[in-house]
């Protein structure tokens, strides 16, 4: 599904798009305008994507409430769309849990890993299927191969040997896309979430066809705030470039985004320069005499996970802020007053935001999705806006943290300067199941002395759950842009400190 615009993209963009203009309206009853949003979306009285028009228009409305950052309602109990609305009608609000909601009459109830016979079958004389299998589990019937659900272990080795490829193994794709495994099911078979494992990475909900995930969002307090007469400042991360359209530069993002009233735009990857920085000599200070490795920090999801499952691992995280963290209280050092807008690909960055500990630093975390619905609200053509002051940017790898290995190359670099005689080891990971091998080696010895980057996502962060571009195009993108555009800094212990200046701040 990623980078295909379907259905449900097409709802979820008009979504944060009424979100916006509801916000960016003047002298407006919200509870009632709230009400009346699901009818526009979805005019008229037959259904266009599932049985019931009333339906539709019901799921609707809880991708609204979760949108402005408010709770699901409870599917036994009566209670208004609007209910709440006006208590986040608010310059500020943080997330609360869970940040990931599965609406659960949106859920078509999927089924959990299955493999079964297809049509496709031709009752072979070989019967290859039955030979392979480890568990007898497939028999012959009426001359076609059919398999005992109750034996079966799911291992594929059936679907290999058919030379027909007529056994297919099916499996909910929001369960196959968490790589923490955290989605089971209830007692309807609708999908539930285990909060205690999930760690808020976004891949479920970008894998369901149903559009019945959906993460909170925080749309209307941004816009509310900027009419507040805050000074309300975007920090986007690098992952931007190719985001908005190919022919959508830097230049013309930042004018776009001070179009819809920021009052200023930097980018993230002077933050990602800090942390490079910082992790670099994190790693010469500990690895090996203190500790057998050290992990990146920059990716949420993946440290919570490596906390989660492996805890002994946890010392060995980098302490180091997150480019997101740096870049914000760079900005706040400057202007203390200011709000700090995070604008990136990444859903976890939401869960990172809402720590007591970062609060003070970033107030709002948005998506490009979100921004986009944003940018249609306010009727802002980017490709044809006049691009007037320039986007100030970080180095060739402080952009490349969007990208997998990007953090691990940027840190090696670092260190393989200052140190020409080392050579730094390093192994990169992207998504958490590869995370999680990743640690195993780990835990196993075989990664000693080395640098570990995770990222939760497949790719990196071009892609997260609120990018809009296919993933391999916003990888290109990213790193033809570091390329062309480095900015060439051949003092960086003036970025070293400037850190410690922020930290100690």
């Amino acid at each position: 599904m990623r980078g295909i615009y379907n259905s449900v993209t097409d709802i979820r963009r008009k979504v944060f798009s009424e979100i916006a203009r509801m916000a960016y309206a003047d002298d407006i009853d919200y509870a009632k305008r709230i009400e009346e949003i699901p009818y526009e979306i979805l005019p008229g009285t037959k259904a266009k994507y599932r049985n019931s028009i009333f339906l539709e228009r019901a799921i609707i409305g809880e991708r609204l409430r979760l949108g402005m950052g408010l709770p699901l309602r409870e599917m036994a109990e009566y209670g208004a769309l609007s209910d709440g609305i006006e208590e986040s009608v608010i310059a500020t609000k943080y997330y609360d849990d869970p940040l990931i909601n599965i609406i659960k009459f949106a859920c078509n109830a999927c089924p959990e890993k299955k493999v079964f016979v297809t049509n496709g079958c031709q009752g072979c004389l070989s019967h290859q299927c039955t030979e392979v299998c480890p568990k007898d589990a497939i028999h012959i019937v009426n001359g076609r191969s059919l398999i005992d659900q109750d034996k079966c272990i799911k291992c594929g080795r059936c679907m290999d040997a058919c030379p027909y490829s007529a056994i297919v193994k099916i499996e909910r794709p929001c369960a196959a896309s968490c790589g923490m495994n955290a989605i089971g099911s209830d007692e309807d078979g609708k999908a539930v979430i285990n909060y205690d494992k999930c760690v808020s990475c976004g891949m479920c909900l970008v894998n369901c066809p149903f559009g019945a995930i959906v993460d909170k969002g925080q749309i209307f307090q941004t816009i509310y705030s900027i009419k507040e007469g805050d000074e309300v400042i975007a920090a986007i991360a690098p992952a931007f470039v190719g985001q908005f359209g190919p022919s959508v530069t830097p230049d013309k993002v930042k004018a776009a985004l001070m179009s819809l009233g920021f009052a200023d735009v930097v980018e993230v990857a002077i933050g990602a320069d800090l942390c490079t920085i910082e992790e670099a000599a994190d790693f010469l200070d500990k690895v090996p005499e203190k500790q057998p490795f050290m992990a990146t920090s920059c990716c949420p999801a993946w440290s919570v996970m490596a906390k989660k499952e492996f805890p002994q691992f946890a010392p060995y995280i980098s302490m180091a802020l997150t480019p997101m963290v740096l870049t914000a209280r760079m900005i706040k050092k400057d202007h203390p007053n200011a709000k700090v807008v995070f604008i990136g690909p990444c859903a976890a960055k939401k869960l990172e935001a809402s720590r007591k500990s970062v609060r003070s630093d970033v107030d709002f975390v948005l998506t490009f999705e979100e921004v986009m619905g944003m940018f249609e609200a306010k009727g802002i053509n980017l490709e044809q806006i006049v691009a007037e002051e320039p986007l100030l940017a970080g180095t060739n790898d402080g952009r490349g943290f969007a990208v997998s290995g990007g953090v691990a190359k940027a840190v090696k670099n670092v260190i393989e300067k200052e140190h020409p005689e080392m050579q730094v080891k390093v192994q990169a990971a992207e998504g958490l199941k590869n995370c999680k091998t990743m640690l195993m080696m780990a835990k196993a010895g075989r990664l000693n002395g080395y640098l570990l980057e995770g990222m939760a996502c497949p790719g990196g962060c071009v892609a997260g759950a609120g990018t809009l571009q296919p993933i391999p195009k916003s990888s290109a993108a990213v790193k033809r842009y570091a390329t062309e555009n480095e900015k060439k800094t051949s003092d960086e212990s003036a970025y070293a400190d400037r850190l410690h200046e922020l930290l100690e701040g």
